[in-house]
């Protein structure tokens, strides 16, 4: 994973037709803009800590939690004042269905 000073940074770890994987690096100030997705998705929280934003609003996440999206939910991902590093498991595959 390469960092930007303006994005955080992504490794696809595995895509297949049944899910995506991807590893974000999220360092501190930085985030992943609210978006939404055709497909279910989780995130497993790896290291740091942070927010994450969805239709219930924002909550403080650490290493160890594990969020979940419904299908088209919006939701955001950002760093505080430590690195946030996350695996969004994406089920399936956006684009797959």
């Amino acid at each position: 994973m390469s960092a930007q000073p303006s994005r955080p940074a992504t490794a696809l770890m595995h895509d297949v037709p049944d899910a995506r994987v991807v590893v974000f690096r999220i360092e501190a100030g930085q985030e992943v803009a609210p978006h939404t997705s055709t497909s279910t998705v989780l995130l497993a929280i790896v290291e740091g800590s942070g927010t994450v934003s969805g239709a219930s609003g924002e909550s403080t996440v650490r290493a160890g939690d594990l969020v979940t999206y419904e299908v088209g939910e919006l939701h955001g991902m950002k760093a505080g004042s430590e690195r946030l590093v996350l695996v969004a498991i994406i089920t399936p595959r956006p684009g797959a269905r």
